[in-house]
């Protein structure tokens, strides 16, 4: 009888002692469970916010960068001091002609090796850059503003690949109307694409990589860096898929490597493609139709996390952690722990 209590008790210990997987995460496919923590709480990093987005990970100063880009800011975050301003005035300054209002701060953000924060100012309608070591990280230097002669539209997000090639995205968005949340005409907008755009180092060409039909947002590179990823906005942003579009950045040529109207039927919560981050192993972690989905390299979707409506999402430098940023109705600063 004794024997019977103790392995009962024994039993009855494992059982309350063992974690439950987080009913936000679902997994599709157990090999992820290497990559992401399913047990893994959902942290509240900051709240205070208004349109966060763009975030990167500055490994120098082991400190999270991300705009608010309604309060036209780029903010800091580290463990000792929590949400700082970092640089007022980021994303429209007056360089170039624009609406005069809307989404017109900051959005996409990138570092180089070299200390330049490169940020895609959407109200100055072009990629600039600050040197963050300096005094004055307010003094921007025009990285690109137009293509053939023609002012950009508003670039959105970008990417620098380690050679020193600059991807970015130009989609319409200093021409859209929140209130309305349409895209309005306009005799300031001068290109009439929405263009995925290449400005080699070597050369500073810039070239488009893409100037179909569609509205693309968030971007990445493999970890080889031999396929560009680009997710594209569906309704109401476009009449055309939501997707994520893979394209070889040496032949130029593209394919669609995950479609996500399916979702975008399934959850009806008007979420859809927007930032991206691609983790060492070659997942993309990406906001999307339901949240933040998890899709590998072959384009199978291989987990969803219930964020609620997201911007974008990046990795720290040990990839011990993903950092999220939420949409205006979910204005936060999440942290999700990795494995």
């Amino acid at each position: 009888m004794k024997k019977f209590l103790f392995v009962f008790a024994l039993v009855l210990n494992i059982g309350c002692t063992q974690k439950k997987a987080n009913p936000l995460i679902e997994v599709y496919n157990n090999e992820i469970n290497s990559v992401l923590d399913i047990y893994t709480k959902i942290e509240v990093l900051a709240d205070s916010l208004l349109l966060p987005e763009g975030p990167v990970w500055s490994k120098k100063s082991n400190e999270l960068l991300f705009v608010d880009n309604l309060q036209n800011k780029v903010l800091s975050w580290s463990e000792i001091d929590g949400v700082q301003d970092y640089i007022l005035e980021a994303g429209n300054t007056g360089y170039a002609p624009n609406l005069g209002s809307g989404l017109l701060g900051p959005n996409g953000l990138a570092l180089d090796d070299n200390d330049n924060l490169f940020i895609c100012q959407v109200g100055d309608r072009r990629i600039a850059k600050t040197v963050i070591s300096s005094s004055n990280r307010q003094e921007f230097t025009t990285v690109v503003d137009s293509y053939q002669e023609k002012r950009l539209n508003s670039p959105n997000d970008v990417i620098i690949s380690k050679s020193g090639d600059i991807y970015f995205t130009d989609p319409a968005f200093a021409f859209f109307d929140p209130q309305k949340f349409e895209f309005v005409d306009s005799e300031l907008r001068e290109l009439n694409f929405n263009g995925v755009f290449k400005l080699a180092k070597d050369n500073q060409q810039l070239v488009a990589l893409d100037d179909g039909p569609g509205v693309p947002n968030g971007l990445g590179l493999s970890p080889d860096e031999k396929f560009l990823y680009v997710n594209k906005m569906g309704a109401p942003f476009s009449n055309s898929d939501s997707e994520i579009l893979k394209i070889n950045v040496n032949t130029n040529q593209s394919e669609t490597l995950f479609n996500g109207n399916d979702l975008v039927a399934k959850y009806s919560d008007g979420t859809d493609f927007d930032g991206m981050d691609v983790h060492s192993s070659g997942h993309i972690f990406t906001s999307g139709p339901g949240g933040l989905l998890v899709i590998s390299p072959d384009g199978e979707l291989m987990a969803r996390i219930n964020t609620g409506q997201i911007t974008n999402c990046t990795f720290n430098d040990d990839e011990s952690y993903l950092y999220v940023t939420g949409f205006l109705n979910n204005p936060k600063l999440f942290r999700i722990k990795m494995n």
